[in-house]
This record gives C-alpha cells, structure tokens and sequence, in this order.
C-alpha cells in the first residue's frame, strides 16, 4: 500500500496513493459509518478548480482526491517526488471497492446519469458482483436542489441501508454534490465520473497502450468531439503550462484552505 502524502498540483491537493489505499480508506470509513468523500481527477478536474477558487476550497475538502489522469500522476511525480508508477483511475477504483463490498456485505446506493444508463448498469454490476448488494439508485434530476432536498434525498439514501455512495454526476457536478451532503451521510460517498457509462457498456474504454501514455484524452475526443473538443484542445495545453510554472517557480500555486460553509444550491 503507498500513501506519499497530499500535495499541491497547481493548487489543488491531490494524494499520492495506490489502488489500495484509496479502497482501504473507503472500506474502512463504510465499515465505521464514518462520512468521506473521494473524487478521482484528471486534467479537467484539477483546471476546474484551477480556474474556479471556490471550487477549488471544495476540492481540497475532501478526503481523498486520486490522480486518475496520467498528466495528475505525472505531475505529482515532477512537482513532489512522488514516484507514483499507476495512476488510480475512477472507474477501475469503482470496481475494486466494489469486489470489496460485495465480499464483505458492504450495500451500494448509486446516485446519478441516466434511467436508461442505470437500466443497463445494474445488471451488468449484478453480473460482474453476484454478491454485491445494490442497496438503491436513482438518476439524476438534471438541476438545482430545492430547499429541504438534500436533506430528503440524504434520507432516502440512509433509509436504504446503504454503506457507500456512488455519484456519477459527472465533473464538477459531482463534487459539488457530494460536498454539498457530506455533512448529512455516514457513509463514503465516491465521485466516479464516467464510470456509470464505462461499466454499462455505453462508453468504450481505449486501448492499454493508450491509458498508459496518457492518451485517453485523444480516445474520448474522437468518441466526442462536439462536446469534449473544448475541455481537451483548451485546458490541457492550460494545464502542461501552469505545471512548467509552478515546476519552475514562475507561478506559486498555493493551495486555498479546505472549503467549510454549506452549500444551498448545487446540482442534482
């Protein structure tokens, strides 16, 4: 198991962790009905909060944050030494939590995408895990909270005996809402991205070789270009600069403190 610590990468704190430890400290936080939030970041993840300060305080609230990009793992190993040989991906860590529950009795709510992605998603979850207790879902509302909704929505989640959330809003809706109900689980709650779509069979993963060199930004361009043109041709040239700056000292990117105040509105 490696825990290398918590260090900035152009401001946001992100872990220096493997597979294991990362699924270690949700098992354990499940197990003691203990509130924790972990999101695994890439590229875009890391720029929102480079280009969004409040978002940014959100992001180094929580738990446990994982370089799920290859550019994250290797900046955390440019910047601090950190000598990370993998990165610890979202939708691989989703499915190693999940082998983890499933054998020891641990229920999953699912909370985000589609009707039509969680019609898929569950069998397929089902089949991979025929252990696994599935202890709810519920798709996205595609909207604000109302007043008093988080607290219903916390309810619903809680009532289902659930001991781990899993939240595929997508980035950054996703860590804002897990921010946002936090302070009303006891639970880990993970933000795991496109997960729900990889797993349902909706999105095709690229190839080993590709993962490996930090080119899966190339592979979900050409699946989508319309919609992730702007996300992959803007904020990652943004962000190879800023990591030379902060490597060189010509940017001093310094961590905003953890975020404490509640949040009113967010999406769900």
């Amino acid at each position: 198991m490696i825990d290398r610590g918590r260090h900035s990468v152009l401001g946001v704190l992100v872990d220096a962790v493997d597979y294991e430890t990362a699924t270690a400290k949700v098992i354990e936080a499940a197990h003691e009905r203990q509130s924790l939030a972990l999101t695994a970041l890439a590229v875009h993840g890391v720029m929102t909060g480079v280009l969004d300060p409040a978002h940014n305080a959100r992001l180094n609230s929580f738990d446990v944050v994982t370089p799920d990009g290859q550019p994250v793992r290797w900046g955390l190993n440019l910047l601090h030494g950190t000598a990370l040989t993998d990165r610890v991906y979202g939708p691989t860590l989703t499915l190693r939590v999940l082998a983890r529950c499933a054998a020891e009795g641990l229920p999953v709510y699912l909370y985000g995408s589609t009707d039509e992605t969680l019609g898929r998603l569950v069998p397929a979850l089902e089949k991979m895990f025929p252990a696994l207790k599935l202890a709810g879902y519920e798709q996205s509302k595609f909207r604000t909270a109302r007043p008093g909704e988080a607290v219903e929505i916390a309810d619903r989640i809680r009532a289902s005996g659930a001991r781990v959330l899993l939240v595929g809003l997508g980035c950054p809706r996703q860590e804002i809402f897990a921010y946002a109900m936090r302070p009303l689980l006891d639970m880990p709650q993970l933000a795991v991205g496109a997960a729900f779509d990889y797993h349902a069979g909706l999105l095709r993963k690229p190839p080993p070789w590709m993962q490996k060199r930090g080119l899966e930004w190339l592979w979900r361009l050409g699946l989508e270009p319309r919609r992730l043109w702007r996300r992959y041709v803007i904020l990652n040239p943004a962000y190879v600069a800023r990591l030379l700056a902060q490597k060189t000292g010509l940017w001093k990117a310094t961590p905003p403190p953890p975020a404490t105040e509640p949040l009113t509105e967010f999406p769900i």
